[in-house]
Parts: structure tokens; C-alpha cells; sequence
């Protein structure tokens, strides 16, 4: 069985993790399928979003808790296994977010510890009504340091903590209200719900969007002035692109841009 599966239509990709009997754990093959499947996309010009979703009944349950178990008691190796792993966790979450298109999060059943950070990692979320989030590896002696990272910038500071340390989950209304998603839908539109976000975004001129998520990312870490002086001049390069020089003469003559399809 294919451990991720890749469906493209209409400039959108759809990622599905294809481990349902271990409710999509991020396993080191999952995370170098995942890792791989993104390397390939930036490079694809037709493709302006991405969704990513997960088979069976979960969206994602975190690390494959046997994989870790079996690092751990390799001889003389297990720190170095497990450090490659969650490495390897890393740079995953690390390349969504440098990726040139935005990634969508479709949400199902349960985002928890590792999942729970993947979802945060994403650009975007939507989630069905029913799907639960959290960072509860606390529950079994392991705390969620990693997800912590992805956690802590999405939603507020107190709230994270108590996550982290009580092992508690957010139903998706809270996870909504607390900014770890933008919307929830029924399970039955879920899908729909999703799609029509992407497509809302795969119309929108790509050079913008990529320059848009570059800087977005870039100036979050700087002060306020370093931002506004980093993100004028992201403003100069966006405005020197022909297609965006269309777009404002397709607005001030009240027509449809005639932009790259």
C-alpha cells in the first residue's frame, strides 16, 4: 500500500496519508514520503495549493509510538535514532512553511502531539465539526516538546501550556476560537469546504501568493520597523511583475485580469 497518495486537479494538489491502520502516524517513511511529495510540488509550477488530509478514521495520531519504542532500545544508537527522526519531524514541518504555495490542513477525527503540530504548521485549516486537537503526549511520560514550537504560535500562551501539560483536547469550535484553524464544517462538507478554500486561493495570481507567503514567514520574525522596511521592498518586486501591473488595469476598467492560467 502506496504510504501517501498525490491527486492534482485545477492547479490544487491533495495529499492523502495512507496509513489508516495506524491512523496516519508520522513514522520516519511517512515523514520522508511527506517530506519528498512537498520537494516535488515546489518545483511544479501548476500547482498553487495544497490540500493535505489523511485516510481512515484520523486525521493524524502523532509518532508512531512502536517506531520510538524500537529507536529507544537499539543498542548504543537509540538517543541517535530517535534524534534523526525527530530531525527528520523538523525539517518536514520546516518545509511546509517554505514551500511557495500555501497548505491547507483538511481535518478529520483527531490532530494529537506530532498530528496536533502538523495542523499548526500548516498555513491554513479547516476541520470538521467533530475532529478533536491535542498535545497529549504528557499522558504516557513524553512531553510534547516538538509540537510545542508549532503549538505556541498559534494559539495563546496559557492555553498551550495547559494543553501540554494536562494532555486536554480542543474540540474544533475552541480550536477555531482560539485561531489553531480558520473554519469547521460538517463531516459531510468537509471536503467541499476545504476545496473551496483552495480554489479561492489557486485563482489569485501565484507570483503574488509565493511572494506573499515568503514575506509573511519572514517579517513575523523581525521587529516592526525591520518588517516594514523587509516588506516595502517585497511590495517593489510584487509591483514590478507585469501580470500585477494587469491586474490593477483590469480592476480600473472593471474587467477580468488576464493573468497566466
Amino acid at each position: 500500500m502506496t504510504i501517501l497518495t498525490r491527486d492534482d486537479d485545477a492547479h490544487i494538489a491533495t495529499l492523502t496519508m495512507n496509513a489508516p491502520d495506524r491512523l496516519n502516524a508520522l513514522s520516519m517513511a511517512m515523514l520522508q514520503a511527506l517530506h519528498d511529495a512537498f520537494d516535488t510540488i515546489a518545483a511544479d509550477d501548476t500547482i498553487r495549493v495544497v490540500i493535505l488530509r489523511g485516510a481512515g478514521r484520523a486525521f493524524c495520531a502523532g509518532h508512531d509510538l512502536n517506531e520510538l519504542r524500537s529507536l529507544r532500545a537499539q543498542p548504543d544508537k537509540g538517543a541517535a535514532g530517535l534524534k534523526a527522526l525527530f530531525d527528520r519531524c523538523t525539517a518536514l514541518m520546516t518545509r511546509i512553511q517554505s514551500l511557495p504555495q500555501p497548505v491547507i490542513a483538511q481535518v478529520h477525527g483527531l490532530a494529537a502531539a506530532a498530528g496536533c503540530q502538523l495542523v499548526a504548521t500548516c498555513d491554513l485549516a479547516v476541520a470538521e465539526d467533530g475532529a478533536r486537537f491535542g498535545v497529549n503526549g504528557v499522558n504516557i511520560g513524553l512531553f510534547c516538546s516538538t509540537p510545542m514550537v508549532a503549538l505556541t504560535r498559534n494559539i495563546p500562551t496559557k492555553l498551550a501550556f495547559e494543553m501540554l501539560t494536562t494532555g486536554r483536547f480542543l474540540l474544533a469550535s475552541e480550536a477555531q476560537h482560539q485561531g489553531l484553524i480558520n473554519r469547521t464544517a460538517p463531516a459531510e462538507e468537509l471536503g467541499e469546504d476545504t476545496r473551496a478554500l483552495a480554489q479561492s486561493i489557486a485563482q489569485k495570481l501565484p507570483a503574488a501568493v509565493r511572494i506573499g507567503k515568503a514575506a509573511f514567514y519572514a517579517q513575523s520574525h523581525m521587529t516592526t520597523a525591520q518588517a516594514y522596511a523587509f516588506t516595502g521592498d517585497v511590495m517593489v518586486e510584487n509591483m514590478g511583475l507585469d501580470a500585477t501591473a494587469e491586474g490593477i488595469d483590469a480592476f480600473l476598467t472593471k474587467r477580468l485580469p488576464d493573468w497566466p492560467t
